[in-house]
């Protein structure tokens, strides 16, 4: 079976929570596990102490606000980048409510850098450091999933887009910007010059083409649909989906391709908690239906499921992660949750979709 790993991580206090009077709920207790308590609960009702409402739970690994991007991209993500070299897919998630720190996880600041920027690093290094008999090319796409439509996030303008199935079963998306990050040429280029290389036109060492590529994510992004909410004055209506295909071609071998997907899911909180009414809370209506398609998708895939099937039409997002779910794959998702008091009844329901994800076994 393959791996798949949840992590949990916990934000720090936001300065509105602290002047709002919340307290801090959520612990870690140790590297795994996190307890819950419930603020509504009197610590001097002695009758109701036996059924105290403080709930553990248990991750493959948890973060409180102390741990560093790099202590969380080592000990998610960086296992995952040797697999989809050598041709495995992999799919990393940053999950919960709206302002809980998913694409501060995934993309960074510029001075911390978040896991799209540390993998791409990591991936570009290892292939430097490949053997000089294969060839290697590394292509990127980055689209959002809103209202159940795609949009492509390097040229918006395509306007929607339809997922389609190609002769090998892939789901490809029809029409999308790919932009090469590494070319099979530049690679054969580490050959003495006048042998396929350009003297006059050297080419960018691939570690100088890391940040040309992570400002077309960072323009990327600000093209993602966001509202306000009552819950974040940002708030990203929209998943937004990173995919790396790293092809390899072997002297005498056929060709490899691996497909690394890193995923900023939209805000899981419930409607009360955005206070959303028409527009937002349409949008709030399918971001919880591919929520939910994406859990029923992880209950199908964990081992107590009895069901043989597993619905990935029920959305784009499942459909779209098909291959990356089930199969030779690897799987982390990384639960964000806030510590606030105010934000019990959110944390509670990320702990536990959280905790379902962690029985995912796939074959």
């Amino acid at each position: 079976p393959s791996v798949s790993q949840v992590a949990l991580r916990i934000r720090p206090m936001s300065a509105a929570e602290l002047a709002e009077g919340a307290r801090p709920i959520a612990h870690l207790m140790d590297e795994q596990v996190v307890v819950l308590q419930d603020p509504m609960e009197d610590p001097d009702d002695i009758l109701r102490a036996s059924c105290s409402r403080e709930k553990s739970y248990v991750f493959d690994v948890a973060f409180d606000s102390s741990a560093t991007q790099e202590t969380v991209y080592r000990a998610t993500t960086q296992g995952l980048v040797t697999g989809v070299i050598s041709g495995h897919n992999a799919t990393v998630f940053a999950y919960g409510p709206t302002g809980c720190g998913k694409t501060y996880t995934m993309l960074g600041t510029d001075g911390e850098p978040g896991i799209y920027a540390r993998t791409l690093g990591e991936l570009f290094q290892a292939i430097e450091d490949a053997s000089g008999d294969t060839e290697y090319e590394v292509s990127m796409s980055y689209l959002e999933i809103y209202n159940e439509m795609i949009r492509d996030l390097l040229n918006p303008s395509l306007g929607c887009l339809q997922l389609r199935e190609d002769a090998g079963g892939t789901i490809q998306v029809a029409g999308i910007t790919e932009i090469s990050a590494i070319s099979a040429e530049e690679v054969s280029q580490r050959a003495p010059m006048g042998h396929g290389g350009d003297p006059a036109n050297p080419p960018l060492p691939r570690a100088a083409r890391l940040p040309q590529v992570l400002q077309a994510l960072a323009r990327g992004n600000m093209q993602r649909t966001q509202e306000p909410t009552a819950a974040n004055r940002t708030s990203s209506r929209s998943h937004a989906v990173l995919q790396v295909t790293v092809r390899q071609r072997r002297r005498g071998r056929g060709l490899r391709r691996g497909r690394l997907f890193m995923i900023d899911l939209a805000g899981s909180e419930r409607a009360a908690q955005t206070q959303n009414r028409g527009q937002r809370m349409k949008e709030g209506a399918h971001i919880n239906r591919s929520l939910l398609a994406l859990g029923n998708c992880i209950k199908a895939l964990s081992h107590q499921a009895s069901t043989k099937y597993i619905n990935y039409r029920d959305s784009k997002l499942t459909r779209l992660l098909k291959d990356s779910l089930g199969g030779n794959s690897h799987t982390v998702m990384i639960a964000h949750i806030s510590p606030a008091s105010t934000a019990f009844e959110e944390s509670r329901s990320t702990l536990a979709y959280a905790h379902r994800a962690k029985s995912i076994r796939t074959t």
